[in-house]
């Protein structure tokens, strides 16, 4: 996967997993591939056998590499909010000369101050998840987004640092590696999701993101380009199936097709009169049952999620925020969910779905934020985050400086032969200088 073009996200969810590779050309996101398998070895959105987990991840990517037509080698996953932390953090760094002078800041000078602003007192069992920058500091001047090319003895940077615990950032890196894999990012899951789910006025002036999954329900605060708060409640569409499942005497997986073909989030919605065949254990003969007595089952597991996120809302007035509640994930494309949460709520709230070709379902909402929030990060932010990563910078003009010396330590040893062979001429003394451009071009562009 030498073409920097190409980006795969990968989402590890409880019920399902998910891979697309997209094509970043001309500032526009092309999904090439896609893969969609049953998830395994998962409990609440935490992995708990990486086997089985690794298993699924692989036949996902075989999916997506066969329709697009392409062999990837990295990914960039998301990491659920179980136990996020979210809090300042503040790095400051000299980058004067020796002699006290302003010198101009580098990408270097940017890895450094991100190594300065990692240095927390975390716990042993918590580790970095990402750090985003907010803004640096130079010489006293804040406010600014990229100090490179800037002059200044001293430089800060300001951002904030997600934490999470290091047993799942350890088994999902573990279950990628063993898939024969390289993790290129680990993005905190709502960030991701909030890339492609909120419009740019959402996440300036506020709003609540609700990812309705399978194992578990993430609510997320976003206010000023910033994820301020997380709630996660280990409730999802699996406790609805099961619900459904133990009320009516069948199995999950038929329970699951129910929820599917005639399930209704509310009541209100629900024809009272129409029914359907269930498949009750112990009978040979099926039980027509309403879609009203199914809606019921439904709505009383939604109203019990719902109300234990809006008591956790209403404690940071988060529900004051003008941009609402959007609603996705994979139980958000049930019919009359969002006429439920409004109504419990008290705010205005809508349905997100994405509008990529073939991938038009909430689900798939949060594995197309992994790749759109990669593709749109800036070259600081890809510092910052090499920096975290641990992984290797590239940084143009530290590769100059360390070829033009090669160069010259090259061409010191050629000119002291020439100086020692009476026979060269004026013109040829000259050449040294000639051959030193020439190898320096010869070295950036291979140059024959």
């Amino acid at each position: 996967m030498g073409n920097s073009s190409i980006y795969v996200g990968l989402d590890i969810g409880t019920t399902s997993i998910k891979v697309i590779i997209a094509e970043y050309l001309k500032d526009q996101i092309n999904i090439i591939g896609y893969g969609n398998t049953r998830s395994a070895g998962l409990n609440r959105g935490v992995i708990v056998d990486i086997d089985q987990v690794v298993r699924a991840i692989k036949e996902a990517v075989k999916q997506a590499e066969e329709k697009a037509n392409i062999q990837i080698s990295e990914v960039s996953v998301g990491v659920p909010a179980n136990m996020l932390q979210i809090e300042r953090c503040k790095g400051m760094i000299a980058i004067g000369n020796e002699d006290g002078n302003s010198k101009e800041i580098s990408d270097v000078d940017v890895q450094r101050v991100t190594e300065a602003a990692l240095v927390q007192n975390l716990p042993p069992e918590r580790d970095v998840i990402d750090i985003v920058p907010d803004e640096f500091i130079v010489d006293g001047f804040d406010g600014i987004k990229d100090p490179r090319g800037m002059v200044g003895v001293r430089l800060e940077m300001q951002g904030v640092m997600y934490t999470g615990p290091k047993t799942i950032l350890h088994n999902t890196r573990k279950c990628i590696e063993r898939a024969g894999l390289k993790v290129r990012d680990m993005i905190v899951a709502p960030l991701a999701l909030s890339q492609s789910a909120l419009t740019d006025g959402e996440k300036d002036f506020g709003a609540i993101l609700i990812d309705l999954g399978g194992g578990q329900t993430t609510a997320a605060v976003v206010h000023d380009h910033q994820l301020k708060y997380t709630y996660v409640d280990q409730e999802g569409g699996d406790y609805v199936t099961r619900d459904i499942s133990v009320v009516l005497n069948t199995s999950i997986e038929n329970a699951e097709i129910l929820k599917r073909n005639y399930g209704y989030a509310d009541v209100n919605l629900a024809l009272g009169e129409e029914t359907f065949p269930v498949n009750v254990v112990g009978q040979q003969e099926p039980e027509l049952v309403t879609e009203e007595y199914l809606a019921q089952i439904i709505e009383a597991r939604l109203e019990q999620i719902f109300g234990k996120l809006k008591d956790a809302l209403t404690q940071i007035n988060a529900l004051q925020l003008p941009g609402g509640i959007i609603l996705t994930g994979g139980l958000a494309a049930l019919p009359g969910v969002r006429e439920l949460a409004q109504r419990i709520f008290e705010v205005n709230v809508k349905i997100f779905i994405p509008q990529e070709m073939n991938l038009r379902i909430p689900s798939f909402a949060q594995v197309i934020g992994i790749v759109e929030y990669v593709t749109k990060e800036n070259e600081v932010e890809q510092i910052v985050r090499r920096t975290l990563d641990g992984q290797d910078v590239v940084i143009e003009q530290r590769n100059v400086e360390k070829n033009m010396r090669l160069v010259e330590k090259e061409e010191a040893g050629e000119e002291k032969e020439t100086r020692s062979n009476e026979k060269k001429d004026k013109e040829t003394e000259k050449q040294p200088s000639k051959r030193r451009f020439s190898r320096l071009f010869e070295k950036f562009f291979d140059i024959d």
